[in-house]
């Protein structure tokens, strides 16, 4: 599943091409797609044309474009949309030909760069788009990434925010993980304490950091804990800075390019390879219906 790097590779390249645009029209090839927007695709088209988008935004993996509010619907609204295993979002031509998978096609006009289409392709269609009420934040901050409205998508708003998010509460997951005997790897993989981390950056994160995936919370110090988090933020902006993982052409940008910070991993698939910190090899373990790629030596089970 995409994580927060591939998604926020997607929020970026899609922000300057979105921000500003109106909907003219939305064709719904597969309403698969629209799983996550119960009343179908005639109310989700209806909701959609003749509006204005104002900007786009993401927390975690959940990436949204918040909707100008019309003359007849003062409602905060937004597009949410949520990749799933295989969803892409891709810029094109108004005309360009059908891509393959493609389940939704969104044709919009943006003042400066005239026509263009925001086409939604899914392979093996766990993703999915829905229009969804915007609620006010807990915290009074922006909703997410990218974003300045103190908004936030009510399919979105159980989710925490990330670590690179100007208001994560650092000090609030660090008091939550102490006060757990979870292992520390299932912490960082749940969204409602810290979002945007899957299989890949957790393990990456815990071998930068030197911890060992099944630690429980409670044994580590606040200290460990807060390195953690660095290291996480290091492992998520490098693997910004170098376009997401991929490891097939799933995960794209809006142009569907492939992202390479899968040639940088430390950890993650190279189970029986040498660490390329100490030289020993990296074990393989199985952990809930995945796996955990860890160093023994260098990330001891305390």
């Amino acid at each position: 599943m995409p994580e927060l790097p591939e998604v926020e590779v997607v929020r970026s390249g899609l922000s300057p091409a979105v921000t500003g645009a109106a909907i003219s029209a939305v064709e719904v090839l597969d309403e698969r797609a629209l799983t996550r927007h119960p009343l179908g695709a005639a109310d989700f088209v209806a909701r959609l044309e003749g509006r204005r988008i104002r900007e786009a935004a993401r927390r975690g993996k959940f990436l949204w474009l918040p909707l100008l509010a019309t003359e007849t619907d003062a409602a905060e609204e937004a597009l949410v949309t949520h990749l799933g295993m295989s969803g892409q979002m891709l810029l094109r031509e108004s005309d360009a030909p059908r891509e393959r998978h493609e389940r939704i096609r969104m044709h919009i006009e943006h003042p400066q760069h005239g026509r263009l289409a925001v086409v939604f392709a899914d392979q093996r269609t766990f993703g999915s788009l829905a229009v969804d009420a915007l609620l006010a934040t807990h915290d009074a901050a922006a909703g997410g990434f990218g974003s300045v409205q103190p908004l936030v998508p009510s399919q979105v708003a159980h989710i925490a925010r990330d670590a690179l998010d100007p208001a994560f509460d650092e000090r609030a997951f660090v008091d939550s993980a102490r006060r757990r005997s979870s292992a520390i790897k299932r912490m960082l993989l749940d969204q409602t304490l810290v979002s945007g981390i899957g299989n890949i950056y957790a393990d990456e994160s815990l071998w930068a950091a030197r911890i060992h995936p099944e630690t429980p919370g409670r044994n580590l110090s606040a200290a460990a804990l807060r390195r953690l988090m660095t290291e996480v933020r290091l492992v998520l902006e490098k693997a910004l800075a170098e376009g997401g993982t991929s490891f097939d052409a799933q995960y794209v940008n809006v142009n569907g390019q492939a992202g390479y910070f899968a040639h940088s991993l430390n950890a993650y698939g190279r189970g029986g390879e040498p660490c390329t910190r100490c030289g020993g090899a990296i074990t393989r373990a199985a952990f809930m219906n995945r796996s955990s790629h860890f160093c023994p030596r260098c990330q001891r089970r305390r």
